[in-house]
């Protein structure tokens, strides 16, 4: 339904028929991001997203320059298998992702899927799914993050399967995680599942602040590469 080998020449930005760069906001994801050509590019047929030093604070107090792309607006799926085949490095306070989640300008229920996530200096991959209730519920019992030990620095395809009862998570194939749709009808009254509204896929080569993946050096550069990424529907 939506793929993206990243072929263009070296140098050259994402096809902008299928991604626009994210914008910068408070969030500790977003808080650096930049439209910088340096931190979204291609090369090698390979899309590179980077978190750099900002070398010039006098017109940009961000001490970090990084990269992201999605599609809001472009392109959405509701239900479906998506894979992505990436790599990244190990450093301190180290974030990328790839993952998906609804227009908030659209819908009013909070819908995330982070199909995968790598933080700091850990040969791990997180899985994690946000729905409304979770957010509103900081102590809830839900089980809905998932790791799994793999060595982030080589490539591996990274996987997520979504129907309207559940969510399956996979790594080179194998399941790694499930969440599923709850049969407690309070619990879906305080918004368990808000999985059933589209959602829109976005990238990004991120740093975290100290409270996740440990302090990153805002004099070093981080790099996380997509080589490909798909989206599957079931055939009706």
């Amino acid at each position: 339904m939506f793929a993206d080998e990243f072929n263009q020449p070296n140098g050259s930005q994402p096809d902008s028929k299928k991604w626009k760069r994210c914008l910068r906001n408070p969030s500790r994801w977003a808080r650096w991001i930049s439209d910088s050509k340096k931190v979204v590019f291609i090369k090698n047929g390979k899309l590179v997203c980077r978190a750099i030093p900002n070398k010039d604070l006098k017109t940009d107090t961000a001490a970090m320059l990084t990269g992201a792309i999605e599609t809001m607006g472009m392109y959405e799926m509701k239900y479906g298998k998506v894979e992505v085949r990436m790599r990244t490095n190990v450093k301190s306070g180290n974030s990328p992702a790839v993952w998906i989640r609804n227009d908030p300008s659209r819908h009013k229920l909070y819908s995330e899927i982070d199909i995968v996530e790598a933080f700091g200096k850990k040969k791990e991959t997180v899985h994690t799914i946000h729905s409304q209730y979770t957010v509103n519920t900081p102590k809830h019992k839900e089980k809905n993050m998932f790791r799994h030990q793999v060595d982030v620095t080589k490539w591996h395809v990274y996987g997520m399967a979504w129907t309207p009862r559940e969510v399956v998570w996979t790594v080179d194939g194998k399941v790694v995680g499930r969440y599923s749709k709850s049969l407690d009808a309070q619990l879906l009254a305080n918004g368990q599942w808000t999985f059933d509204q589209p959602m829109f896929l976005r990238l990004n080569q991120s740093v975290c602040n100290g409270s996740i993946a440990g302090v990153p050096n805002t004099k070093s550069t981080y790099v996380t590469e997509f080589d490909w990424i798909r989206v599957y529907q079931k055939k009706r």
